[in-house]
Order: C-alpha cells, then structure tokens, then sequence
C-alpha cells in the first residue's frame, strides 16, 4: 500500500519474503534506511513488512524493492496483484509458496535424515542393534544421505549466511550454517582421511571399536537442518494465526454490487462501484460501500463495526457503512465513499499500520539482536578454544566441535525477534475485533501506564444531544404542553429547539404551526399556535410579560444541572420543561471500571460547574475542571502532566482535538468528527467510554506478553548458552547435544508466538 503525505513525502508497505530473524530485519531496515531518498525505513519481522518513507522524486517503490533484493531477499510491490480487499494477492501467493517448498525440504530432509539419525545414533540408543549398524562403509552411507540433506534442504541457510557476509553482517543462518557445516566438515575429511582426525583409540562416537572413521557426526548436520525446518513450518503455522484479525475484517467485505447502470440493474464487482453510483440492497444482503440511503427502509445490523448487537434503522438521508448486513427491508443507497476510502477499509489501514509499528520496548530487543550473532560467534570460538585446550587429547576435537556446534544452533535469535511484534501484531487485532483502532505500538505500549483519564462532557461522557428530561404541568396536561411548545419552537434552530421538537414526536404528538414566531435574545421566542400567545424561555422572558411562574421549581431543576424552559400559554404559566444532554447509559459502569483500576477520573468541560457536577456525581466522577474554553483544555492537560501525571484524555470535538494531541495519549470517541479522530492515538469505533478502560486492559495485557517473552529468549539464551558450551560437564558429566540445542532452538520460538496468541482470546468486555 503507498501513501501520500501533506508534506510532498510517500510511503509504501511492502511485504518482505525470506526473512527469517530479527537481525535479517535489522539489516534490510538498515540497507533502506541508507537508500537514496527514504527519509524513515521500518522492518517487522513478525508482519514481514516494511514501511518505507520515501521522497517520489528521488526514488520510487522499485528502486526500493532492487534495495531488499541486493540485501539477500525479496519484496512484493503494493500494486502486485492487488484487490479490493486492500491486500495484495501476490504477498499472499509469495508467503504460499515460501511455505509450500519449506514444507517440501523439511519432508525430504526428514526421510532422509531418519536413517542417518538410525545408523549415528542407534547402537547408543539401542545396543542390541549395534552390531547390525555397525558395518564397513556405514560412514559413507550417513554422507550420501546426509548430503542432500545440507545442501539441497538445507541450502537457504548457506544462501542467507553467504548474503549476510556479503554485507559484513552475521544472523541466524550464519549461525546455522557455520554449525552444520562445521559438523558435516569434520565428518567428510574423518571419512575420506580418518588418519587426519584419528586419536589413536577407537571412537567414542562409534561405541565398539569397530573400524569406522573417527568422530562421524553426518547425523548431527542433518537432525539440526531438519528440526529448524520443522521449527520454521511451526513457527509460521503460528505466526500466521496472528493476523486472524486483519483477514477477519477482510473477509467482512463483500465482492459484489448490485448498481443502476443504464436503466437496469447489474451485479459488478465492488471495486468497480463509483461514487455517486446507485446501488440497491436487498434483505439478507451486505453493504457494499459507504452510501447516504435514498429511498427505502431497513434494520441495518453494524456489530461488525460498533459491537452493538441490535440492528440500527434507516431511513433516507441516514449513512450507511460498507460491509454492515441488511437484515430485513429493501434500499437504494447513493455511493459516497468505495475502494480505499471506506470506513472498513480504513479501519484495515489502521490496523496494519498499528501492526507494523514498534512498540519502544522492541528497540531494546533489536539492539541486542544486532551485537547478538556477532558475540555468539565469538563465544562459540571460544569455546572450541577452551575445549581443545583443556580436553583429554583423545577426545578434545571431539568435545571442542560439539560444543562449538550446540553453541552456534542454541543461541539463534528468533524468539528474541519475535517476542514484541507478535504480542503488538495480536494485541492490536484483538483491539479491532473489539472496535478499539489503536493507531500503533507506542500508544499500545503507553496506555498502559496512564495514572489519570480526563473525559470531555458532551459526547464522550454524555449523548451530545439535548433531550428533555423532565416534564412539570400546571394548568394544562402535560401532552398539550409539550406539543404547544413543539410549535412554538418549530421555526427556532436552537438546540433546545430541537429537543422540545424530537419530545413531541417521541410521544407521537400532532404538533400544529404557529401563525407568528419572534425569537427574544437572551430570553426565548414567543409565537402565536391556535389562537392563544405562547412563551417559551428563561424566567427573564416570563417576569418582563409579568407571568407568575413556580420559583422553587426552576431552582431545582437548576441545582440537577438541567436547562429549565418556563412556558406560558395566553398569559398564564403552563409548566416547564427541564432539557438536559443524557449520560449515557454504560458511563457510570465505565467510569467505577477506571477507578476499579486504579485511574484518576477527572471531567474536562466548557459548561457551567452546576451542569459538570451534576453530570459528575450521577457517573461517579470526583473532579471537575468547568468552564473551560476550548483553547484552555489543552492547557489544563499540561497541568497535569507537568504534576507528574500519565495523562489519557478522552473526547469527541473539533475544540478537543488540541487536548487529545497534548496528552500522553489521545482517545478519541468515532462517532466524534474527523479532526479529533485523526488528533487521537486510539480511536473507539463504538463511541462508548467503556472502550477507554478496555483499551487500557488490552495495553497492560499487551505489555505483560511482551515482558514474558522478553524474558522467556533472554532466559533461553542467558541459561543456554553456557550449558551448551559445557559449564556442566565438569561437575556432571553432561554435555549438551547439538541435536538437543537445534530442538529447544525450535521450541522456544514457537513458544513466543503461543505465548502471544493467547491475547486473542482477551476479554475485553469485562477487561480481564
């Protein structure tokens, strides 16, 4: 996928095949990061993709690709095979096929090295067998199976390290291959010239005596290429689970379209639909694209998108979102926004985005992964040194080369390199399966250590909309007052205007016009409905037409933080009505949910301190900072992050969007505008403020994953390392199979991958 900025500069997402450790993505984030032209270059090896910033007049995607192929791998162009569904066909195909030949060597690997492994190691095994494996010529046997073996199987290991070496650099099929080879090596000249590597006394490795070659190791070479085969075709199997969420949201699009086109109608497929076009869903049916409806009604269900289990209804003139399903009656809706610009398809950005984004803690892990390999090979030198030093000479190449090898193989860096991408790549798939779009590692990390939460009032913690809350009669019913304040208010555009209005239909009321309409400022309107004069305002208005109204009643509605609206009707006062903007429903449970975890709750409002206490007490929220103009709440958000503070805040307006960039991290509520979405570091899709805590317990999960695996391939490493190079035998006798090294190599990153994978499963409705 290639973008272009505001600023002139491009990037490009290109998924890269071949890579095959963290260092291989170290050294490709390196070769592009001195590219001509490219400003940022950013390489995830567990997405195995690369985010390239680049100048378009200095360089292009191409020339970017020539740059992974020159380091030793390949990279797939967006535009390769691209569809509708924002994902490239040929990324696809490639990673198919990369896994369809490891999964072909490790095959023939396997039958080939299953003999070997019988005839190396099967009289220690088994020694009744001994003597029937044990025969001359069983060496060059173990050499014409294990060949192959090395060096048609095993051959991208030898290709990676020769690339490697071509740049000065050093990674995991350095390591492999010095390891095996080292071991094959060793094995061909003690077969071709065993005078050359004889000790003068039978070989242990044999066990009998028997006129075999000294120290043949063919199965070791070949049980080690064969398990990090297998360990690879795990570990893919795995990763690819880990972007479940990325093919889910995908796979929510439809491929087809149903659109007038010359007077009939016509299935095409959806890339093909343009704006302005008109397109019919029938029952049953997905949304094609973003639209407006514009004729018909239905109950559209949208949990794909908010989480809201019931289905919404539409009507002309509502938007509707591509990919949501129709659930019962019929419509035409008119195209607004296809192909990349949807609201499906922008969430699929996000999400990869946010995927390929390190998170802070991941530079300590591709530091180490950079001097890593090089410190590993000169231990596993080192090693070899000591032992050939320090060994009885009968058995010190023996135990010099062992060691060397089970050095080299156990100390790979794969699960160092996968510990954090993975658990980001998780996490942030998790968070969009659950509407929360976390725009990439950095905020996913920072969430996680907010100590306070500032809320915006309207929209974020209330509805936004002012509706009324209470109705107070005196004289006439309480129908007949709202339906005669309705028409009076019928030609005002104010908000309470509206809500007064929408009050009337609520109730199903028949709502006459009114013949003379004269708006007051500062006071209200008055307006002439079936005869009688109609006031509707302040106190203000009645005391100067000498209306008597009930004091004690405004005062009280006051005190509840509500708008009080006095009416009077043909002189006398009628009643009021109290307008107020609704807490939502999940805001109180969301807000006991923040304090539950420790957080700080603070209310951030322009309105009047009587309205923000009032909404405060009712969620549970113990401070308040009213009054605040819409400039001012960036300024309050310092304030508080000056004190010491991990600042969250949380909003839904243009004027929040200064305050959501001035925090630590910016949530920003999507049912909110543009502006403050784009200003956010999280957006929740569902506009709910549970989301807040929700995508708070996905960070602190997220990073509890990263620091176990963290530790898991340092401790695999830290321990490893020394008992491969045989610390125990002195005190155990024990010495470390390169066989068992290649293994626990294996395992411990298919272990990192499970590890994080378990985030998928995170249940963030109730935040544990």
């Amino acid at each position: 996928m290639s973008t272009t900025t505001a600023d002139t500069s491009s990037r490009v997402d290109m998924p890269v095949v071949g890579m095959h450790c963290a260092a291989c993505a170290v050294r490709i984030e390196g070769a592009l990061g001195r590219a001509p032209g490219v400003s940022k270059a950013a390489v995830n090896f567990a997405t195995g993709r690369a985010t390239v910033e680049y100048d378009p007049a200095a360089t292009a995607p191409a020339n970017l690709r020539d740059v992974v192929r020159g380091a030793g791998y390949d990279a797939v162009l967006p535009q390769e095979g691209r569809h509708a569904g924002g994902v490239s066909d040929a990324e696809e195909q490639a990673r198919e096929a990369e896994y369809r030949r490891t999964r072909l060597r490790f095959a023939a690997a396997a039958a080939l090295t299953v003999p070997v492994a019988v005839l190396g190691m099967g009289g220690h095994l088994v020694p009744a067998l001994a003597p029937h494996l044990n025969f001359p010529g069983r060496a060059w046997v173990e050499l014409g199976l294990a060949t192959p073996v090395l060096f048609w199987a095993g051959w991208e290991f030898f290709a990676g390290a020769w690339a490697a070496a071509r740049h000065r650099a050093a990674d995991m099929n350095t390591l492999v291959a010095i390891g095996t080879l080292s071991a094959y090596a060793y094995s061909v000249v003690a077969t071709l010239a065993p005078g050359w590597v004889a000790t003068g006394g039978s070989s242990d490795h044999a066990g009998h005596g028997e006129p075999v070659p000294a120290g043949v190791y063919y199965e070791v070479a070949a049980v080690i290429v064969t398990l990090i085969l297998l360990g690879r075709l795990l570990e893919a199997r795995a990763r690819s689970r880990t972007g479940g969420a990325i093919r889910a949201l995908i796979g929510l699009s439809p491929k087809t379209a149903r659109v007038e086109r010359g007077g009939a109608e016509v299935d095409v497929p959806v890339a093909d639909v343009r704006v302005g076009d008109v397109v019919r869903v029938r029952p049953g049916e997905k949304v094609p694209v973003d639209g407006t409806v514009l004729d018909g009604t239905s109950a559209v269900d949208e949990s794909m998108l908010t989480g809201e289990p019931l289905p919404v209804t539409k009507a002309a003139g509502d938007p509707v979102i591509g990919a949501t399903v129709n659930t019962t009656g019929s419509f035409r809706l008119t195209a607004t926004k296809v192909g990349a610009d949807t609201v499906l398809q922008q969430i699929v950005r996000l999400v990869q985005e946010a995927q390929g984004s390190k998170a802070p803690i991941q530079k300590l892990a591709d530091t180490v992964s950079g001097y890593f390999v090089p410190a590993v090979l000169c231990l596993a030198v080192l090693t070899f040194v000591v032992w050939f030093d320090l060994a009885p000479p009968e058995s010190r190449l023996t135990f010099a080369l062992l060691t060397f090898v089970s050095v080299l193989i156990i100390a790979c860096p794969c699960a160092l390199g996968l510990a954090t991408p993975t658990a980001v790549m998780v996490g942030t798939g998790r968070g969009a399966q659950a509407g929360i779009l976390i725009k990439g590692g950095e905020p996913l990390e920072s969430a996680g250590r907010l100590t306070t939460v500032v809320l915006d009032k309207t929209g974020t913690v209330t509805e936004g909309k002012p509706a009324v809350t209470e109705v107070v009669a005196a004289g006439v019913g309480e129908a007949d007052l709202i339906r005669l304040a309705a028409a009076a208010e019928g030609q005002s555009e104010h908000p309470l205007a509206r809500a007064v209005i929408a009050a009337a239909e609520a109730r199903g009321l028949a709502v006459p016009r009114a013949s003379a309409f004269e708006a007051v400022p500062g006071h209200g309107l008055v307006a002439t409905v079936e005869g009688r004069t109609v006031l509707v305002g302040n106190a203000r208005l009645l005391t100067s037409r000498n209306v008597a109204f009930d004091a004690a009643a405004v005062e009280r509605t006051a005190a509840a933080g509500r708008t009080t609206l006095l009416v009077a009707v043909g002189g006398t006062f009628a009643g009021l009505l109290a307008v107020a903007d609704p807490v939502k429903p999940t805001s109180p449970a969301a807000v006991r949910r923040l304090h539950a975890m420790g957080l700080e709750v603070v209310l951030l409002t322009g309105d009047n301190r009587g309205t923000a206490e009032a909404v405060a007490r009712e969620v549970g929220i113990d401070r308040v900072l009213a009054d605040v103009l819409p400039d001012g709440k960036a300024s309050e958000v310092k304030k508080l992050r000056d004190a010491g503070k991990t600042v969250a805040m949380v909003g839904d307006g243009i004027n929040d969007a200064p305050a959501l960039a001035a925090a630590d991290i910016g949530i920003a509520m999507g049912t909110g505008t543009d502006v403050a979405i784009e200003a956010a570091d999280i957006t929740l899709v569902k506009g709910d403020l549970s989301g807040v805590a929700s995508s708070i317990e996905l960070s602190r999960a997220t990073m509890r994953t990263i620091r176990q695996n963290l530790f898991f391939a340092f401790a695999y490493n830290v321990l490893g390392i020394p008992v491969a190079a045989g610390v125990l035998y002195p005190l155990t006798g024990w010495l470390l199979s390169p066989i068992l090294a290649s293994a626990a190599m294996a395992l411990s990153s298919v272990s990192v991958v499970a590890n994080a994978l378990r985030l998928g499963r995170l249940d963030l409705r109730r935040g544990n």
